[in-house]
């Protein structure tokens, strides 16, 4: 039997180094590594209605492994070697309703 199994990403997060003179939090980027994102290519009616929605273009849809609790929305991701950026709200189910290890998905965008 096959199993289906995921890669492992890198997540861009946001990690608050310090407070410039002016009192305004400094961030910094640091990589954070998720294992088991499943990524397929999207679907050209979900480009289509992405595109029609926020102008922007869906390259590819990450699963996002149930019992992740890092933020989605907006985010830099890094896989097959390239920069890609998560854009619009992260969708979901209930996990218990939903078979195997994913229950949310996210689209992203070419970046940089």
């Amino acid at each position: 039997m096959v199993m289906i199994k995921g890669i492992t990403i890198q997540l861009m997060e946001q990690v608050k180094t310090g407070t410039d003179p002016f009192g305004k939090p400094i961030y910094e980027n640091k990589p954070v590594d998720v294992e088991n994102v499943l990524v397929s290519p999207t679907s050209s009616d979900d480009i289509i209605n992405q595109q029609s929605l926020t102008g922007k273009v869906a390259v590819y849809t990450l699963a996002i492994p149930k019992g992740d609790t890092h933020e989605w929305e907006d985010k830099e991701v890094i896989f097959f070697g390239k920069r890609w950026k998560t854009f619009g709200f992260p969708t979901g189910g209930i996990d218990e309703l939903i078979p195997l290890d994913w229950n949310m998905k996210v689209m992203v965008e070419r970046y940089g």
